[in-house]
């Protein structure tokens, strides 16, 4: 277990949950029997790999970028039921499912920045809070556009 007052410990700490993100969602593309759904989960896991990538150039002595602003949250995933990952999916399901995940990500994001030992490291973590609640807005809009559209 890494150590959450530590700087590389927290850092461990995110990478490895990205890395269990990006297992998860390929596990699923692997299961997957819908059409179409294979893809959608490989660009999920994908995400992940991205997120994975910044936290690695901040272990290596990168700076990231202080996010711009604060995303919007439609909510969207507050008012939906959990979905059960299954090889059946659909794509409701599978924005669902990405949308909880996003918002998780967020609040763990935001929960690793309070315990940050260094303002240089909470400013890299909110960063990336910052970075799932976009992912999560998009997966929001997708839902409201795709899905919403049609009830």
């Amino acid at each position: 277990m890494e150590d959450l007052r530590t700087v590389d410990g927290i850092l461990d700490f995110a990478i490895r949950g990205e890395e269990e993100s990006v297992q998860f969602y390929t596990d699923l593309a692997k299961k997957s029997v819908r059409p179409g759904m294979e893809r959608i989960f490989l660009e999920f896991a994908n995400e992940e790999r991205g997120h994975k990538a910044k936290l690695l150039a901040v272990k290596a002595g990168k700076q990231l970028h202080p996010a711009a602003a604060k995303i919007s949250d439609l909510r969207i995933s507050d008012f939906v039921v959990d979905v059960t990952p299954s090889p059946d999916l659909d794509y409701q399901g599978a924005l669902i499912l990405a949308m909880k995940k996003e918002k998780a990500a967020f609040a763990l994001y935001q929960q690793l920045a309070e315990l940050a030992p260094e303002p240089s490291l909470r400013e890299v973590l909110l960063a990336l809070a910052q970075e799932e609640a976009k992912h999560k807005l998009r997966f929001e809009i997708e839902y409201d556009q795709v899905v919403l559209k049609d009830n």
